[in-house]
């Protein structure tokens, strides 16, 4: 398949690569073309821009930080749906508000193109492994053209609905992992300030209802304080705010997650948003004075 991929970052490179690796014919573009020199030393092409990979590919795959950003690279000037193939699938696999991935699906139906939300889970850990959750909204047909690329990044890939599904079923689990990743932070910082080993807490819990992948992996990341970004900080607050923005519009009570969205605020207020997500417990632990 001839597939396109917009935004080479923390996420966007490996999963790149595997598109690579699983035999697909890829072309890419970066807004700083250094970003594109591992994928051109793998073996992809360079597009001139959004709109030429639109006119080329069978389906293009954006993956950037925020709206504004995606509807830049496919709707503006210089945008995907410029010049658009016929048949062309557009997916947008960055975590954006629901709302905002609907609006942009019906710019690009009236431009001539289908187009699929497709957002993940599992940070660059599941990217570089092929193994994100991906959690698709739009049409059965367009979601069908998209699932060879899908196979190649991830392993667990559901159609969860229509245009904007994925993306709520992303929200829901930024409210999931947000407040795991906060309680977890809380219970080992409960732990060292009752001068009892968090290690040996976690092991505990490990057995019991407590159990999750979040206490698993990211509690193992917190004990050997390791805040190299796999999630950075501001992209979890910029998502717990997509999270509250969404609440508020529907009229939602969501009090668990507004604590979450308001402990991720501070920490990126104190300058942590370049870290791990996990660096919640250093916010704790200086909150905590002990």
């Amino acid at each position: 398949m001839k597939i396109g991929f917009i935004g080479l970052g923390i996420m966007g490179r490996p999963m790149a690569l595997n598109l690579l690796t699983a035999g697909h014919e890829v072309r890419v573009w970066a807004r700083r073309p250094e970003s594109m020199a591992p994928l051109l030393e793998a073996g992809a092409q360079a597009g001139e821009s959004p709109a030429a990979l639109g006119g080329w590919a069978e389906l293009v795959i954006s993956m950037v930080a925020d709206a504004p950003d995606v509807r830049q690279v496919l709707l503006g000037e210089q945008g995907v749906a410029r010049t658009p193939r016929s048949g062309l699938v557009a997916v947008d696999m960055s975590t954006i508000a629901p709302a905002a991935a609907r609006a942009i699906g019906t710019d690009l139906a009236a431009a001539g193109v289908d187009f699929v939300d497709a957002p993940v889970s599992g940070g660059e850990a599941g990217a570089i492994a092929g193994t994100l959750s991906i959690m698709a909204g739009g049409s059965e047909a367009a979601f069908a053209r998209a699932l060879p690329a899908f196979e190649a990044m991830g392993k667990n890939i559901v159609h969860v609905g229509g245009m904007g599904a994925g993306q709520v079923a992303k929200a829901a689990n930024q409210v999931v992992t947000g407040m795991g990743v906060l309680a977890v932070a809380e219970a080992f910082n409960f732990a060292r300030c009752s001068g009892v080993d968090p290690a040996k807490v976690r092991e505990a819990l490990l057995g019991g209802f407590a159990y999750s992948r979040i206490l698993e992996n990211h509690g193992q990341r917190m004990l050997d304080r390791n805040f190299k970004p796999g999630f950075k900080a501001w992209m979890h607050q910029k998502d717990m705010n997509i999270v509250m923005e969404t609440a508020f519009e529907l009229g939602l009570a969501l009090p668990g997650s507004a604590t979450a969205a308001q402990m991720f605020n501070a920490l990126v207020g104190q300058g942590m948003g370049e870290e791990d997500s996990i660096a919640l417990l250093k916010l704790l632990e200086q909150l905590s004075r002990a």
